[in-house]
Parts: structure tokens; sequence; C-alpha cells
């Protein structure tokens, strides 16, 4: 993973699943998600570079000055939030260490040069996508290896199942693929006890829930979306759990 700010950490320390990343249940955790996964034999290997905000605005020198001297030979790379002109040459390195596919998450507003990006990768034979926000990465037949790493590592558009005792409230969600961030397992244990035909109860639980956690998607509008980045994520994991309920 190649990041710059804190999503990236977060999503990183989701993957590893460390036993002291997820704290928001505080004194009433139930160490939901302990021993369910963790890719840290999988993950080779995570770079931080400088924000953005502290590069020049175009970058003259050699973008490889920014980079590690070695990117580990991997199938896949997550790049999020780095500067449009490394993120435009980047396709090219990571492909000479033997990388088939990017992930460039869009967690805000900020423009990047996405039609160049795609044709570069398009050339060089590297899939790429670009989820706006993380959590609405889904499968696609086209990208193979995308769509492997998406089952292998169940992240990307939440999936629950979703189980209701005879009084009809909620008793527990099953969290079958979660947000990158791992805001879903949290949001699952919160919804346990609502009463399934209370929508309104229902929907500002979930609500609640995910900007708790907190959900650190843009509040900026995004003038593709028509919304704020935050509000996108906050409807697909509202959408996740009405499909689990059917």
């Amino acid at each position: 993973m190649i990041y710059s700010r804190d999503f990236g950490e977060r999503v990183i320390e989701n993957l590893i699943n460390y036993s002291t990343f997820c704290i928001f249940c505080a004194e009433a955790c139930t160490h939901c998600k302990e021993g369910k996964y963790g890719f840290a034999n999988r993950v080779k290997g995570f770079f931080k570079l400088p924000d953005p905000s502290l590069l020049p605005v175009f970058i003259e020198d050699s973008v490889s000055d920014y980079l590690p001297k070695e990117i580990p030979n991997a199938d896949i790379a997550i790049v999020s939030e780095i500067h449009n002109d490394i993120l435009l040459e980047l396709p090219i390195i990571l492909k000479d260490s033997g990388i088939k596919a990017m992930i460039v998450p869009q967690e805000s507003p900020a423009r990047i040069a996405r039609p160049q990006i795609e044709e570069v990768c398009k050339r060089e034979g590297v899939e790429i996508v670009f989820p706006k926000p993380f959590c609405d990465l889904q499968p696609q037949d086209d990208k193979p290896v995308i769509k492997r790493f998406v089952a292998e590592f169940r992240i990307g558009r939440p999936e629950v199942r979703v189980e209701a005792d005879r009084r009809g409230c909620i008793a527990h969600v099953e969290v079958l693929r979660s947000a990158p961030c791992g805001s879903t397992w949290f949001v699952a244990k919160q919804l346990v006890g609502v009463e399934v035909e209370n929508r309104g109860e229902l929907y500002d639980r979930i609500s609640e829930s995910h900007h708790s956690y907190p959900c650190t998607a843009s509040m900026e509008k995004d003038r593709e979306l028509g919304d704020t980045i935050l509000h996108r994520a906050g409807y697909i994991i509202r959408a996740a759990v009405e499909e689990g309920m059917k």
C-alpha cells in the first residue's frame, strides 16, 4: 500500500486486524473481529509518502525521489491520497515490480488525472479502479485480479446477513464483506436490539454508528456524485443492511 494520510493507515490496520485496532466499542467490546481474519502475511509492504499539500503543485524532479527504492513484488497495490504527478507515473513503476492491478480509492473530491492514468494502465496492462469512496469497491469480471482481491480479503462494498429474533428485533448481524476501514463490524454490533420494522430507528442507528466510528470520507460536496462522499458511504452501508434483511 502506498499512501500519505491517516485513512491509509486505518485500512492497513484493518487488514492486519491488530487486537488493539478496533477499540470503538470501548468497555462494551466483545472482540467480534478477533480471529476472524488477518492478512499480515499477505501484505508485502506499506509506504507513507509526503502529504500532497507539502509538495509543489507540479513535481519537476523525478517522482522516484519520493518513492521507496525497492517496491516488493505483489499482485495489487492500494494507492491512497498521493500527489497527482506521482500517481500518473506510478503504473509503469509498479508494473516493473510485477504489480498487476491498482486500487485508487477517492475519499475526497480532490481532482486526479483519472483519464490519463486509465490510459497508461490500459497501455501497460495494469487493472485499475477508482472507488469513490473505497467502500464502493465491487468485483468486476473484466478485472480478475481486483475481483480476486475483493473475494479473498473480503473488503469493499459491505455485505451483511441480518438475523432477527421472534420479537422482530435484530439478534445478530454477520459481516460477509467489510468496508475497507473496518466500520462495517462496528455498525453491525450497534444494530443488535433494533426493531427491524422500525425503519426510522434502524436508519438512525446505522447513521449514528457509521459517523461515530468515524467515517473519515470528506464532507465537501463532490461534483461527480452531486453529494458528499461521506453521505455516499452512509447510503452504501444502509443499502447493505437493507439487502441483508431480505
